[in-house]
């Protein structure tokens, strides 16, 4: 499936955007915040394309004026998420490379899923989570309707087998209806 937005084409990794990937995901700014380690060479890059990212409703963001693959926007939906969800509901995960920040990609990206998430697959709620500290995450967020719900602290993460206080955020499909 692709999905497009005014600025952003959401298409599924191929192997040939690795050296794209592991140009913004070297980044120690990126990986870390997010949960997973910066990655250390275009081979590195590669496997993560072929192991983590290709999997159905995962998504390399690109820009639509020359297709480069900048970031990634994913859902896990039911057991597939890392917070435990019934088949109805669904989890959002993104990342952007350095250069983007501040541009409003992600909000871009993450509603645009959104929307194919409640009207493609009829998901009931969407969830979202940002570890302590990456406000970016927060505020992306924020602009996209999610609310506050829990935090969760002292949690293993095991990719990168540190601690961490998680703050988890929801939409329902009601919400979403409202602000769109």
């Amino acid at each position: 499936m692709i999905l497009t937005t005014e600025r952003l084409i959401l298409r599924p990794w191929e192997e040939t955007d690795a050296e794209s990937l592991y140009q913004y995901a070297k980044d120690e700014r990126v990986g870390p915040i997010a949960g997973w380690p910066v990655h250390t060479s275009v081979e590195n890059s590669l496997e993560v394309i072929r192991n983590v990212l290709s999997v159905p409703e995962t998504y390399a963001v690109c820009l639509k004026e020359d297709g480069t693959a900048i970031g990634s926007i994913g859902l896990m939906i039911g057991e597939r998420s890392n917070i435990d969800l019934p088949d109805t509901e669904g989890e959002i995960g993104f990342w952007i490379g350095v250069p983007f920040w501040g541009q409003g990609l992600i909000p871009e990206a993450v509603r645009e899923l959104t929307r194919h998430a409640f009207e493609d697959l009829l998901l009931d709620k969407l969830w979202c989570g940002y570890f302590e500290g990456n406000d970016k995450s927060k505020r992306a967020q924020e602009k996209c309707g999610f609310t506050f719900q829990r935090t969760d602290k002292d949690i293993h993460w095991k990719i990168m087998d540190d601690i961490r206080t998680e703050h988890i955020t929801r939409l329902t499909r009601e919400e979403w209806n409202r602000i769109i």
